[in-house]
């Protein structure tokens, strides 16, 4: 967590740049686009750009590790339980049936395997934009943003204040699993069978959750004392007016898009399987 207590890493990048509603309009169009294909090829390619995108940013990989890792393990959790509970699903995309490797019950084929590495990269694909738009925006400045492109301001601040308390939240977790750790209620295998983990868990989790509701009662007070909600209409701090890059990165989105709807017309978006 930075000295701003929020997700944002400072930098002087491309998307740094960008302005909020900017950024939310590249996801938007970028999630659609990943969700239009099944095509390893057009996955590669957002993929390979997506973390060109991510490495100019100069983000540490210390910061963005633990949404990293989460989406890997969720993205092998997901291909393993695919392979294992449907073996030869691939058959039923490309009508082919090539096995591989025997399990007993039935056999992985080739067109399984590929179908998952198809859908472990459409996955993937998200991740680079992702986390760049969580780490390359003040929670301030994309509230502003939200709010400029028509959301109401009471939603945009709560998602700024959700942006921003969501380190302070995991910090806390962490202090709290240290302070039990310490206490010799570890949640690893070392500390006990299951059953006594998930009770050492709830044991860190409960306390956070009710630090987090009492601080959400006195972020709600403070709020009220100080008349939020009673116009119609807010000005914001960190708002900013939309710069030529930001026109520019808002026409180059929307060419991508026509361009993608342009491939799919054309039929690139099924399933692809090269054998």
């Amino acid at each position: 967590m930075n000295r701003t207590g929020s997700l944002y890493e400072p930098g002087n990048s491309l998307f740094h740049r960008l302005d909020g509603a900017v950024k939310l309009c590249l996801f938007a169009i970028w999630t659609i686009l990943t969700f239009l294909f099944l095509d390893l090829r057009v996955f590669g390619v957002m993929l390979a750009l997506g973390v060109i995108l991510l490495v100019t940013a100069g983000i540490p990989f210390k910061r963005i590790a633990f949404l990293f890792w989460i989406m890997i393990i969720f993205t092998v959790l997901n291909s393993v339980f695919i392979v294992l509970i449907t073996p030869t699903f691939g058959t039923r995309l490309t009508g082919t049936n090539t096995p591989l490797i025997p399990l007993g019950y039935n056999t992985i084929n080739a067109e399984t395997l590929f179908y998952v590495l198809t859908l472990s990269a459409k996955y993937l694909t998200l991740l680079p934009i992702t986390l760049l738009c969580i780490f390359t925006t003040q929670p301030s400045e994309f509230a502003a943003s939200l709010n400029r492109i028509g959301i109401p301001y009471k939603i945009a601040y709560a998602v700024s204040i959700a942006l921003r308390y969501i380190p302070e939240l995991t910090a806390e977790f962490r202090s709290t699993l240290h302070s039990m750790q310490a206490r010799g209620m570890g949640i690893s295998k070392e500390d006990g069978k299951l059953m006594q983990r998930f009770r050492n868990l709830s044991a860190v989790v409960v306390p956070v959750l009710q630090s987090a509701l009492h601080r959400i009662d006195s972020v709600t007070n403070a709020m009220e004392l100080r008349g939020f909600g009673t116009q119609k209409r807010r000005t914001w701090y960190s708002g900013k007016d939309m710069k030529s890059l930001d026109w520019m990165m808002i026409g180059v989105s929307v060419l991508l898009f026509g361009l993608g709807l342009w491939l799919r017309l054309k039929g690139l978006g099924p399933y692809w399987f090269p054998f």
